[in-house]
């Protein structure tokens, strides 16, 4: 499951009396879709996956399945507890998922080893591709990414760190490892609001990102990625001065916003995604309407744009 280009990560909708709407769901899904990204990962991150019951988590993964029929790979969240992380891939492989992204472990801290063996004890519970994210208390060194090679279902690490001398570090140990594996490996850039990071994360050889834009203005996050693929620097410049910047000023100033901003540029665009759930917070009626200036700033700038 080497994956190449934009990734999307979709929202989970609720209904007003805490539902999982799945008729929005599936309609965000389409759109999703049509932007034309590499894979879909539901009930992630941005899916609020830590917010899910799992019969919830289930009708999110069939669903995702009915709508992308083989037009493009599933990968479904998987996380918390050993045990739970298990239960959840299980469930994920029942529902046809194509694929997991790991995520980090709940509340506990470790050695790079340790979260191997947590690595291992996840993966073993399915055959399905195994994406690790490596985030927060889920961090890995080099001799950690190399014994993920071993792992014959894991096929790549997702890093949400930040730290571009460390993934280097990553990326060199696995590309120079001799594997049989390493070649097709796969590194992702999931940082959130990824495109400010994206120019130096492909330097060190990490070309595909995820992008929560994409759940909210597909036109500005496909504007950008084709961009930052021909090598355009005055777009990709113009588009990152005039929205992305403006935007991840705005989603810095409260905990959180990184899904509730997502959710209101959701329904800013025609889409009912509803409330997120606790402890997230939405954003407030003055953020919304700032939101709603910004994605106006950033579609006059693209509509400068020559392609």
């Amino acid at each position: 499951m080497r994956l190449h280009g934009l990734l999307s990560f979709p929202l989970t909708p609720f209904t007003d009396d805490d539902k999982v709407d799945l008729a929005v769901f599936a309609e965000h899904l389409e759109q999703q879709v049509a932007a034309g990204p590499a894979a879909l990962f539901v009930a992630c991150g941005t899916g609020e996956f830590t917010a899910l019951a799992l019969d919830e988590y289930r009708d999110l993964v069939v669903t995702a399945v009915r709508v992308a029929d083989g037009r493009l790979p599933v990968v479904a969240g998987c996380g918390g507890g050993p045990r739970m992380a298990r239960e959840f891939a299980v469930v994920a492989a029942e529902c046809g998922a194509d694929g997991l992204l790991l995520l980090p472990p709940y509340l506990v801290t470790s050695t790079p080893g340790g979260l191997v063996e947590h690595v291992r004890y996840v993966a073993s519970a399915t055959a399905l591709p195994v994406v690790v994210y490596q985030r927060a208390n889920a961090v890995l060194d080099e001799a950690a990414a190399l014994a993920l090679l071993d792992l014959p279902t894991v096929t790549g690490i997702k890093d949400g760190r930040g730290d571009v001398d460390a993934m280097l570090r990553l990326v060199t140990a696995v590309r120079t490892s001799g594997h049989p594996r390493a070649a097709e490996f796969g590194f992702l850039n999931g940082l959130p609001t990824a495109e400010l990071s994206v120019q130096a994360y492909r330097a060190i050889g990490v070309e595909c990102y995820s992008s929560a834009v994409l759940c909210f203005a597909p036109d500005l996050a496909t504007a950008f990625h084709r961009a930052v693929e021909r090598g355009d620097q005055d777009t990709v410049r113009l588009l990152l001065a005039e929205f992305y910047l403006p935007l991840v000023a705005l989603r810095d100033r409260v905990p959180g916003y990184a899904v509730a901003l997502v959710k209101a540029g959701a329904r800013l665009a025609g889409l009912a995604v509803g409330r997120v759930r606790p402890p997230l917070v939405d954003a407030s009626p003055e953020h919304v309407d700032e939101l709603g200036r910004i994605l106006a700033r950033g579609r006059a700038a693209l509509a400068t744009v020559v392609e």
